[in-house]
């Protein structure tokens, strides 16, 4: 008896795909951005303390690791953007985690996902994907403006506010940059908000492999355009290099 053949069902075609979760209670709000392939892993995003998932850098990051094969899920911390909760009462750093923790559950609950995820912070976000690394076991991090401890932050009046309410932003993450590795670190040498020390750190402590790419004259926003370049290339390189090709089943 001939065996019946077997359907071959296209992937999904690459594009922006809305994904809503929750954490703690707050209805989170999401966009994975596709690569149109079978099988793929995930970078996930974790954003900046005023900021949100819409940010330029996570937009190009996005469109660059899709480019490699891999999806990119961006998305809003409690109390940001689209996503539900009062920003003063909900953002401390434990929520935040959180927030990320249940990103990536989202993320490999995705049709094609293969399990492998890869973070991205972006300063307090880069504090989160630390915070949360041991739990999430990422195949890759890339950090860009990462502190280490609350007190070396000097930020806006309403983000030094924050920082001293002793509201859950207290936090020293020395203990954690040890247990870091497949890791890139990013640091303008310029940066007024979290001083360039920090990311000098992380490096030393972590295991191998890892890298750094400090920015000369770089700023906390990286607002120059060739850095911002630099940063989407050498990022994206790096998730390419650490989360090889879709796996096929």
């Amino acid at each position: 008896m001939k065996p019946p053949s077997r359907i071959k069902v296209a992937p999904p075609a690459p594009g922006l795909e809305k994904l809503d979760f929750s954490a703690g209670g707050f209805r989170l709000s999401g966009w994975l951005h596709h690569p149109g392939v079978e099988r793929f892993p995930v970078v996930i995003g974790s954003h900046g303390l005023e900021s949100d998932g819409a940010s330029p850098k996570q937009r190009a990051l996005a469109e660059a690791c899709n480019a490699r094969r891999i999806a990119y899920l961006r998305f809003d911390h409690r109390g940001c953007g689209a996503s539900e909760g009062n920003f003063a009462a909900v953002t401390t750093l434990a929520g935040r985690v959180a927030d990320l923790l249940a990103a990536a559950e989202a993320a490999r609950q995705v049709p094609g996902a293969d399990g492998r995820i890869a973070l991205f912070g972006s300063s307090l976000g880069a504090a989160v994907c630390m915070a949360a690394a041991e739990a999430l076991a990422p195949s890759a991090m890339v950090l860009f403006a990462a502190p280490v401890r609350s007190r070396t932050i000097a930020g806006s009046r309403n983000e030094a506010a924050l920082f001293d309410s002793g509201a859950g932003l207290d936090f020293d993450l020395g203990t954690v940059t040890p247990r870091l590795h497949h890791l890139l670190v990013i640091h303008g040498t310029s940066d007024a908000v979290v001083p360039v020390a920090d990311a000098e750190e992380i490096f030393a402590a972590a295991g191998h492999p890892k890298r750094i790419l400090l920015q000369a004259e770089g700023d906390h926003r990286m607002s120059h355009a060739g850095h911002q370049a630099g940063f989407v290339t050498g990022a994206a390189q790096w998730f390419e290099a650490h989360l090889p090709g879709p796996v096929h089943r």
